[in-house]
């Protein structure tokens, strides 16, 4: 086979390899190697590489696990590596070495994937691009002058780049679906509860953060999913476990769904023409595949939405500058100068946010839920654009030009509609269909019912039969 048709592979067709022994796992780990050192200096999305690691871990790797050996990198938050820092792309961070694994990083090493780096993301997953002051933007590989997306837009370029055919990823406010839709490649948020984030974590600000990957392949991400879901005992929050594994599910396709659709932003933010023409290809598509599509959306007070979620936002990071600070025995004011501009500005607001605020705000929030779950009572998925505009210029998102009001306001415009399946524990997917006149792709997302990633995966698999985007190839590419 040439480089090029192994870099457009998905993990199982190279887990076949080995098994199969045209390949071995070492060999593959080689390719991968190549490919990343073929491309990293143009899309910089990798933070920490660790390839003698994972040659170790793909040489160890059974046959019998489902990935046996094949090249994948973790996002450098949360899914922590015994002994290999976790940062978070902060200064502040940047010496925290975690003494064991996460359970998810344990269930993809048991699953047979060797890790060859860690991807780069914004500090402290609070924006949706990727450029942080640590390490340097990551850029799209489909015009390296626009921004992967973010919080795991080393991961969302990586795939897209052909470096690994899924990479991890965290989710908090659309941080899969926003770099999937930005690089043009399958991302899922699972269910709340779906994957643990334990040991270390039992919740991040109000169980927002749900972990997953990155694909160019719908069934990767089913069988990534099948490895790592289930709860820890202790969990807060736990999904019901599914009727039958989700890649045996994609098998079948979908019944006839009931989807609505809708372009218009229910936070009154302005949608850009290109995801407004990408969703309604997208409904088209799903008709002719014989779903019943109607135009509809969930009632809620988007201004309410917009108050709330401005101050519910403001604690992500100064619930992260706060415990860095207790861990060291100071006062947070004394290293809020340490972190970048946007983390500085939602530390001001977050900072004067009383704890009753925040338990009344949750429970409004859980109302919103319970709107969703209403609403897609009589809808089986509910149709958007991923994102309110294609990926930005770099440079969009920085508070330190244009100030952090401002990036708060463009943050709402762009994640207009990815919020709510984070706010209501929903499981919700981008899938990557359109891409504009000038080459950017652009997502339609659809957000499914609690415990139904299924439907969402077998209409994902439908989609990508129907209007194939594998091998649709990015200007940077590893071959």
């Amino acid at each position: 086979m040439t480089a090029r048709e192994l870099a457009t592979m998905d993990l199982i067709e190279q887990a076949d390899l080995i098994r199969s022994g045209e390949a071995t796992a070492g060999e593959l780990v080689e390719a991968a190697i190549a490919r990343i050192e073929a491309v990293e200096p143009e899309v910089n999305a990798l933070v920490l590489k660790l390839y003698d690691a994972g040659r170790a871990e793909a040489a160890a790797a059974p046959k019998t696990t489902p990935f046996a050996g094949v090249p994948f990198l973790v996002k450098d938050l949360y899914c922590h590596m015994a002994g290999i820092p976790t940062t978070g792309a902060s200064r502040l961070t940047r010496d925290f070495v975690p003494a064991g694994d996460s359970e998810l990083m344990r269930r993809y090493r048991a699953a047979g994937l060797a890790t060859l780096g860690k991807t780069n993301l914004c500090e402290f997953g609070t924006l949706g691009t990727t450029e942080p002051e640590l390490f340097g933007p990551t850029r799209n590989p489909w015009n390296p002058a626009h921004s992967s997306g973010g919080s795991s837009g080393g991961a969302g370029a990586a795939v897209a780049s052909g470096m690994v055919p899924a990479a991890h990823g965290g989710d908090g406010a659309g941080s899969i679906r926003i770099p999937a839709s930005c690089c043009g490649v399958f991302g899922l948020k699972p269910t709340r509860g779906r994957i643990t984030m334990g040991p270390d974590l039992g919740d991040s600000t109000g169980s927002i953060v749900n972990e997953h990957v990155l694909s160019r392949s719908v069934r990767d991400s089913a069988a990534l999913l099948d490895a790592t879901q289930g709860p820890m005992l202790g969990d807060p929050y736990t999904a019901p476990p599914p009727a039958r594994p989700y890649l045996a599910a994609l098998a079948e396709a979908p019944r006839k769904l009931r989807i609505a659709f809708s372009t218009h932003s229910l936070l009154d933010t302005k949608v850009d023409p290109d995801c407004v023409a990408a969703t309604l290809e997208t409904a088209r598509l799903c008709r002719e595949l014989g779903h019943e599509v109607v135009e509809a959306a969930p009632e809620i007070d988007g201004a309410l939405y917009r108050e709330k979620y401005q101050r519910f936002w403001s604690l992500t990071a100064t619930k992260s500058i706060t415990g860095i600070a207790r861990s060291r025995g100071v006062e947070p004011e004394s290293l809020v100068g340490e972190a970048e501009a946007f983390n500085q500005y939602l530390f001001s607001v977050g900072s004067r946010v009383t704890a009753a605020d925040y338990l009344l705000d949750i429970n409004w929030f859980q109302g919103v839920g319970r709107s969703f779950a209403r609403f897609l009572d009589s809808h089986d998925v509910w149709l958007t654009p991923t994102l309110g505009t294609p990926p930005p210029l770099l440079g969009h998102f920085d508070a330190g030009r244009h100030g952090g009001e401002a990036v708060m306001e463009r943050f709402l415009e762009f994640l207009a509609f990815t919020t709510f399946a984070n706010m209501a524990g929903l499981p919700a997917m981008s899938v990557p269909l359109s891409w504009t006149a000038t080459g950017l792709p652009v997502g339609s997302q659809f957000t499914g019912r609690f415990n139904d990633e299924t439907i969402l995966l077998q209409l994902a698999a439908q989609l990508e039969g129907a209007k194939p985007w594998r091998d649709r190839l990015p200007p940077v590419f590893a071959s």
